[in-house]
């Protein structure tokens, strides 16, 4: 083998390299993220608790307003007409705040007392019939406002009053709002503060640091694919990060596991086409050697001549295609319709078994059977299977000192189907390789084995549109070939019928 041999594998091994990401730049994390993400909601929140907050402040500012009013009108109205002297109604107006009281008895207003009434007033506000909306919108006017204009507010009475009406200033009602929206405010940051420190560290236990340790998995993995130190261990979330750490976990075993598959196969091929080029060589010696024993008129050299050339002649063949099955599909298959029996005795012969007394060979094969196949195939899968059901038995007999051994191949046909079994008496297939029977270097721990008789087998069944599999419950290992004809083309008959 050439080292062009070798190229196909060093075609498919070869992989345009990553872009390289920058691992030192991160920017800001999820934490980060998440941090900013939550203040921002807390104080939406808090501004949307703010609006009804400092409105009813307002309403209740005022209603004290009225209450003192309705106290300083008892007094008032009960003393005798022009019995408060002045002083005493200026003191008593300036402990409620205001400029002026009045009430409505009946039909009748009355001014109980003033002191330096405005010359106009700025708006009124009536609180005996206002709305929800009419106060939020009030409050935030009378806070957007400047200036110190005269407001008049009317509210309820007591006693025989039907209302009373109150003058006063809105500058300090102001004042008492603006420091009343600065401790809200204080309070709504330290609430987002804490909350957003709460929310912080429950997300950050129950989702970032999950995260962050796959994330830390996956750049592991993907800086070394081989090393079964980055594969992730799983928790016992049963959550969807759970159900994530054990489905990465379980992919990056597969990929592990494909990437050492793939060094065997690289590494088989680099072997094999170190050897090859002088291996060839040998063999076309022999086969030099072979053709000249041709000659000899001996007749057992005679009979021997013609199967040592073709083995020579298939050996050299598989020398040539020996990493087909790393590097590239097998052949399409030549089929035609062959007589099995004779493909059966080959296979023994190459097999050593004809010669061999300790394993029983049986034959059981319909009479004049014949398989839609590649003749070149159908030995290469019976000869691996037989290879592999003799070492098996050997390996069984030297581990338990004996026994009966027998390999026994049958074939028969079922309509447009052909079914062959090789079976044997050995030590059967280990439960824990059966999943992966078929696969390249799924061994049986059988000393010996390369792993690759199986897979090779079963992609050239495959390529017939025919089927293998190991049958369960039979003593040994048995298994089963189906091999369908191919169909028959009805326009195709019909022409060679109309030439005819």
């Amino acid at each position: 083998m050439a080292a062009t041999d070798l190229q196909p594998i060093q075609d498919q091994d070869q992989r345009d390299p990553p872009a390289v990401r920058p691992r030192g730049s991160r920017g800001l994390g999820l934490s980060g993220k998440l941090l900013l993400l939550t203040v921002p909601l807390v104080m939406i929140a808090a501004v949307l608790l703010y609006v009804p907050a400092i409105a009813n402040f307002w309403v209740n500012r005022l209603n004290d307003r009225v209450a003192a009013a309705n106290t300083a009108a008892l007094v008032l109205d009960a003393a005798p007409l022009g019995m408060v002297p002045d002083s005493l109604s200026r003191e008593i107006l300036k402990s409620i705040n205001a400029r002026a009281v009045a009430i409505k008895m009946g039909q009748q207003r009355r001014l109980l007392a003033s002191d330096n009434l405005p010359s106009a007033i700025g708006h009124d506000i009536d609180l005996r019939d206002m709305t929800a909306w009419e106060a939020i919108t009030g409050s935030f006017r009378m806070m957007l406002e400047t200036g110190n204009q005269a407001i008049r507010i009317v509210g309820p009475g007591v006693g025989n009053a039907q209302f009373i009406e109150i003058v006063t200033d809105e500058l300090p009602l102001r004042q008492q709002m603006y420091r009343f929206s600065r401790n809200v405010v204080v309070v709504a940051l330290i609430i987002a503060v804490l909350t957003a420190g709460l929310v912080y560290l429950v997300l950050h236990y129950l989702f970032v640091r999950p995260m962050r340790r796959l994330t830390a998995s996956l750049v592991g993995f993907h800086e070394n694919p081989e090393s079964s130190a980055r594969i992730i261990v799983p928790s016992q979330r049963s959550d969807e990060i759970g159900v994530a750490e054990r489905e990465l976990s379980d992919m990056q075993r597969d990929l592990m596991s494909m990437l050492h598959q793939k060094s065997r196969l690289a590494a088989l091929g680099l072997a094999v086409s170190k050897i090859n080029h002088d291996l060839r060589n040998l063999l076309a010696s022999a086969q030099l050697l072979s053709d000249q024993l041709a000659s000899v008129p001996d007749p057992r050299v005679q009979r021997f001549a013609p199967k040592l050339v073709r083995s020579l002649e298939r050996a050299i063949a598989f020398c040539q295609s020996t990493l087909s099955y790393g590097r590239a599909q097998e052949a399409a298959p030549d089929r035609r319709m062959i007589l099995i029996e004779p493909v059966v005795l080959e296979v023994r012969e190459t097999a050593g078994l004809a010669s061999d007394a300790t394993i029983v060979w049986v034959a059981a094969i319909e009479r004049g059977l014949a398989v839609d196949a590649d003749p070149d195939q159908l030995f290469r899968v019976l000869l691996n299977l037989v290879r592999n059901a003799a070492q098996a038995l050997e390996s069984h007999s030297s581990a338990e000192g004996g026994g009966a051994q027998q390999i026994r191949i049958t074939g028969k046909r079922e309509g447009a189907v052909a079914i062959l079994e090789v079976s044997d008496t050995g030590p059967g297939v280990p439960q824990k390789t059966r999943d992966h029977l078929f696969e390249a270097f799924q061994t049986s721990g059988r000393p010996g084995g390369s792993g690759l008789g199986l897979a090779i087998a079963a992609e050239l069944v495959r390529a017939h549109g025919g089927d293998i599999h190991l049958v369960e419950g039979t003593i040994g290992a048995t298994f089963r070939i189906v091999i369908p004809d191919r169909p028959v083309e009805l326009l195709s008959i019909r022409n060679e019928r109309q030439r005819a």
